[in-house]
Order: C-alpha cells, then structure tokens, then sequence
C-alpha cells in the first residue's frame, strides 16, 4: 500500500509579494484624493478649480460664522433718534456752533440760525459763492467772529453781531488773478486773538498768523448797535428777493479795524553745502545757544555731500531701482497749533496772559522738526527773509500728524514710523514714548476727555503756566490708523505707559471710519463716523459701543465717506446733516434737493449712566506712595516754593554766556588776521 509522505512539516506557507494580485498594488496606501488625478485633462483642470471655490467659499462661511457669533455675544447699542431738526433751503456743506448760533455753510452763501428755536435768523449771500468750510468763536457781547472758506479758496473774514453779517476783510485777496492763492486749512484760537491760514500757490506754500482786533470790533459794535440792528433786518432772507444788499454797503455803514499780518511762515528749505570758510565764521551767524537749529549753519561743502550721495547710492543700488531715488521737495502742506503759555515759548522777561496764545507750533509734511515760533515778531525789514523758529524739537522720523491738549498743555506728535510721543510743554520733556508694534500708518490722534480736561480745574496751578495736573493724572490718546484700526495711549506721569487695540481693522469696507471725535463732555468717549452711515458713540475704557445715533428711515448721512456734522461741547450736543433717500430717477436732481440738520441733545439721553464721572485721584500720604511719585511731588514742590532758586536757573538761560563765547571768537579771528598781516610783511 503506497503511502504519501510529505518533505516538510505541515503549517501556514511563507507570505510572497510576488503571489500579490497587480490590481490592488499598494492599494491602502494611496490617497483618495489622488483617484481624480486619473482623470484625463481638462477634467482635472476643472475639478480643482472647482474644489478651489468650494473652499474658498467654506472659509467665508465659517468666518462670518464666527463674526455673527461674536456679534451676538457683544452688547448691543442702544439707538437713540433726533431729538430735534430743522431746515435748510440750500445744500449745507459745513456746520458750525459759536454761543447760541448755529452758522450753516451753503451753496450760495452763509446762514445763521437759533439754537432756542432753529429758527433762520440772518443769511448772507452778496457774492453768491458756495462756502465749504467755516469756524466759528464767540468774543462776548453778542459778538461772533468768523472764518468761511469758498469754492475759489477765499478766505472770508466776518463779524456776526446781533443777526447781522459784517464783512471785515477777505484774507487772501489779490488784483492780479495769476497770483491768487488757494486756502486749505484754517484754524481761529481759543478766545478769537489770532487766525491762521495756510495758502498754496502755484509752486509754493506758506502760513500766515493776523492778530484780530477784537477789543475794539466789540467797542465798535457798542456804538453802532443800532446800525447793526437794520442791517439784520436788510440781510434777512425774506427781504433778499426785493433788493439785494452788496459788499460795500455793508461796509459802509459799518468800519471795523483790519486784522494785522503776524507772521508768515514758509517751508524750510532743502539743507545744501556751506557758505562759510571755518568754524568761526558759522559762530559767528548764530544767534543764541537756547535752541537747537535748522540745520543750516554748518560746514558739510557740496562735494562731501555729492560724494556721500555716490557712496549711498553705489552701496544700495539694488534697493534703489526698484523703488527709484526721488529729490527732496519743499512741502506744500502743513499742519500748526496756537499754543497757550508755557515754560517753552516764555522768557524770563516776558508778560503773558494765561488764556491768549503766545506762540504757534507748525510741522510740514514730510519733516522732521517741529518748529515753535512766538508771536510777538515784527515783520519789518523781513519781507524778504525767512523766518526762523524760536524753538525747534526734532524727532527721528518725519512727522505724520499732531495734537494738543484742550489746556494747551500737552503735545503728542505721531510719527510715520508709528512712533507717538507725549510731551509737556509746561516742563519740557516727554511723558510717554509708545509705538505700535504692527506695520500700520497712523492717520490723526486725539486727545481724550481725561485728566488732560480736568486739569482746568485742578486747583492751585501755576498761574503763569496752566494746566498744572494732580500728583499722578493719567494722559489718554485715541490713535486712528488709516486702515481704520485704532488704539488707546495712556501715559501716566509716573510709570510706564501702555497701548490698547480698541478696535482692529474692519472686514467690511462698509465699515471704514471716516471720522473719529471725542466728547469732552463725557469722559473716555468717543464719536465713530463710518462709511455705511452709522454714528455710534464708544466707551474707550471698556471698547464697547454703547449707543448708535440714528437719523429717520426716511433720511441718510450725506456724505457717509464725509459726513458734515459739528459737536457743541457747550451745549452738549451733536448737529448732523441727513438728506432724505431719492429714488433712481430723482437722483438728477439731488442738488436742488434741501437739508436736514438733526440734533441729538446728549443730556436727553442717560450718557451719564455709560460714562460716569470719574472719581477725583485721593491725596494719599507720602509713606503709601511709591518711591518715583514721591521724588515728583519733591521736585515739584522744590520748583515752586524756592522762588530764587527758580531765578537762578531763568538767569542761566540769558545770553552773557553765549555773547561771551562769540566775543571770543571774533577775538580769535582778528588775531588770525593780525598774524596774517604780519606774515605778508
């Protein structure tokens, strides 16, 4: 009987790749994405662009998502509606509010109403010119000074007394029309002493400071009330349509002093080679030692400059093509602040008052100095010259905005490199140096109702220089960047300041801020102007929004992207222009159409309860407080209860020094010359 023996023990066969079937090669190892790479093209071409789109369309959905959620978890605004309006015959192209007026800009003319009733009590329209900006002061008495800008750039100079407008003097009148210059900023000062107006040319640019003879307009008006009275009756707008009264007869019948030219202030010119032979010559061009300069004196030829220029250019020439070397420009605009007294712009022999400006502060676009000039220059004998600065602060990048405080006091300065600096003019150094981190351009600053306002009314300052804080206040600054985020300064007198993102950059065009104001009424509040036309008011401390000021559904704000709107910080309110929706076929005659001014009474609605008024800082012992605080209160007290130590250090700044010092160099020079002589002989 055969018998089947096997050669090897039974069990499982070793496994083979190559008894694997080809068909489901690597099989779990491949991607299922990868399935339509199969596909031939342009199927494949298509299925990723579609794939593309539907993901692009899941990250938007799942972003608004996220805003809609986050939206809800915010606390809403709470709306709050006109509590008054009125109507303008005309187009209204710029708002303004001095004592119990409302002065409205038109299309042909100025408009004055009553706050009481809004009622139109005067209008002026003689030279039928559309008036796009204007600035309004109250002198007392009755007495309104103004500053209208028209569609030419021809600054209007006016004085409103008891319903009437009296034409002074237009500021920038030339005969010879090639020469007319155009105004693009304008700027009254507190309490209506001076004006300043900022002209542009066809190739240059220039500032000019008058001082406005107000004293005696106000002794004028007392004697000519009675002129004064029929010519608001001639001027009212009921009568406009019998006879129309010209320019000159209301001159005429009433003459007012001409307001007289300060200053006149030009761009520093670009810095070139040297005229001087040595060092002695350049000392001997310098005035004083108080202040450091433009930069003109100084010994750097024209060839050392053209051979630094080589060596910069030849050293960075691949960054250079790309972006292209452009020649320094003299700047066309400028931006300048009347300035209240302060340590800064005062000497030892001065005579100030404390409420009328002693100076200006002017930065160009594109530079680095802030220049201070005083205003009491003569211009005799300099009409030719320039004027040079009394002081000037230079910083490390060119300056892109500035700002001061309602006490005149402090001055932030805003670099293009986002660099912001917190001055006090009232001792002279800075308080904070803050910078925001992000690569963002910063578009204007404010400062907030905080300690900077209610130094005012902190007792027992200085009466020389005002606006003298508590031990420790607390400076706050709104920041405004140009992609509509902005942030929050705080700058204590002792310690470190810091910043706050208040709010980042808007998804939503719509929601692009075009203006930003805060409220002085109201601590740590602010007025937001956006592009969709909303008006919302935020609290700074917390970064909520907390009430929308809405017009009806019948009217818009017009122009969202420029809204014409003013806030009477002494009434406490905040005037709008809204201008009624049209449909698709009346919006050719949108012009024609009149406006509607809206007014949002700030004490009808509970502000006080979102902003309550912040507790006044408690005097604290001398042993509670840290060591820094109290080395200021030493210091401060050193400064005001040692009256000669205080005149020892004024008498330092005098010039026995600095005459000194050029009497020894022009010894100097003649001994050079004497030695001179002696060697030719």
């Amino acid at each position: 009987m055969a018998v089947n023996t096997w050669k090897y023990p039974l069990g499982i066969p070793p496994p083979s790749e190559k008894d694997w079937p080809k068909d489901e090669e690597d099989f779990f190892l491949l991607d299922p994405d990868q399935e339509r790479d199969a596909l031939p093209q342009p199927f494949r071409m298509i299925n990723k662009l579609v794939m593309q789109v539907f993901e692009s369309a899941m990250e938007i959905i799942e972003r608004r998502e996220t805003l809609r959620e986050a939206h809800k978890l915010k606390v809403q605004p709470k709306k709050c509606f006109p509590t008054a309006e009125f109507q303008v015959t005309e187009r209204a192209n710029c708002l303004a509010v001095s004592g119990k007026y409302v002065f409205v800009g038109l299309s042909k003319g100025l408009a004055a109403f009553n706050t009481c009733d809004f009622k139109d009590v005067c209008a002026w329209d003689a030279a039928k010119t559309e008036i796009c900006a204007v600035h309004a002061l109250d002198l007392g008495n009755e007495c309104h000074v103004l500053l209208a800008v028209d569609e030419m750039g021809l600054v209007w100079l006016f004085c409103f007394h008891k319903q009437s407008f009296l034409l002074v003097k237009i500021l920038n009148e030339v005969e010879d029309i090639s020469q007319r210059s155009t105004c693009v900023e304008e700027v009254l000062s507190r309490g209506g002493d001076y004006a300043g107006i900022l002209l542009q040319g066809n190739t240059k640019a220039w500032l000019e400071i008058y001082q406005l003879p107000k004293d005696s307009w106000l002794r004028e008006m007392e004697k000519n009330s009675g002129a004064a009275e029929g010519l608001a009756c001639s001027e009212r707008r009921s009568s406009c349509l019998s006879e129309e009264l010209p320019v000159s007869a209301i001159q005429a019948d009433v003459e007012l002093d001409l307001p007289v030219l300060l200053l006149t202030v030009r761009p520093p010119k670009p810095i070139t080679g040297t005229s001087f032979k040595d060092p002695l010559d350049a000392l001997k061009e310098v005035d004083d030692d108080s202040m450091l300069g433009l930069g003109y004196n100084h010994l750097i030829k024209d060839s050392q400059w053209e051979l630094h220029e080589a060596i910069f250019c030849s050293t960075y020439r691949e960054y250079l093509e790309g972006q292209g070397v452009t020649k320094e420009e003299i700047p066309r605009h400028a931006t300048f602040h009347f300035l209240l007294p302060s340590r800064i712009l005062m000497g030892p022999e001065m005579e100030v008052q404390p409420d009328i400006p002693v100076g200006i502060g002017v930065h160009w676009d594109g530079n680095h100095n802030f220049c201070l000039y005083l205003l009491n220059h003569s211009l005799k004998g300099k009409a030719d010259s320039d004027l040079m600065p009394d002081v000037v602060w230079p910083c490390a990048a060119p300056i892109a905005c500035s700002a001061v405080s309602s006490c005149s006091r402090y001055l932030a300065l805003a670099g293009e490199d986002a660099t912001i600096t917190i001055w006090d003019k009232h001792l002279g150094y800075p308080l904070s140096v803050t910078a925001i981190l992000e690569e963002r351009f910063i578009r204007s600053i404010h400062f907030l109702c905080g300690s900077a306002a209610a130094s005012d009314e902190t007792p027992g300052t200085d009466p020389v220089c005002p606006g003298a804080d508590p031990v420790c206040p607390i400076i706050q600054l709104l920041v405004l960047c140009t992609d509509s985020s902005f942030y929050l300064v705080k700058a204590p007198r002792a310690g470190k300041s810091s910043i706050t993102l208040l709010a980042d950059r808007p998804e939503n065009p719509n929601l692009t801020i075009s203006a930003v104001v805060p409220v002085l009424a109201f601590p740590s509040a602010v007025l937001i102007f956006s592009w969709d036309g909303t008006v919302s008011l935020m609290n700074t401390d917390t970064s909520q929004t907390v009430y929308c000021f809405c017009t009806p559904p019948s009217h818009a704000v017009a122009p969202p992207w420029q809204p014409v709107f003013t806030v009477d910080s002494m009434n406490c309110c905040l005037l709008l222009r809204g201008d009624e929706q049209q449909q698709e076929d009346e919006l050719a005659q949108s012009k024609a159409t009149q406006s509607t001014i809206f007014l949002f009474d700030f004490n009808s609605y509970p502000l006080k309860e979102a902003f309550p008024k912040k507790p006044d800082l408690s005097l604290k012992s001398l042993q509670e407080l840290k060591w820094i605080e109290r080395c200021n209160i030493f210091l401060r007290d050193r400064f005001h209860f040692l009256p000669e130590r205080q005149q020892v250090l004024l008498e330092m700044e005098e010039q026995e020094y600095w005459d000194c010092l050029q009497a020894q160099a022009a010894a100097m020079d003649n001994e050079r010359e004497k030695v001179k002589g002696e060697k030719k002989q």
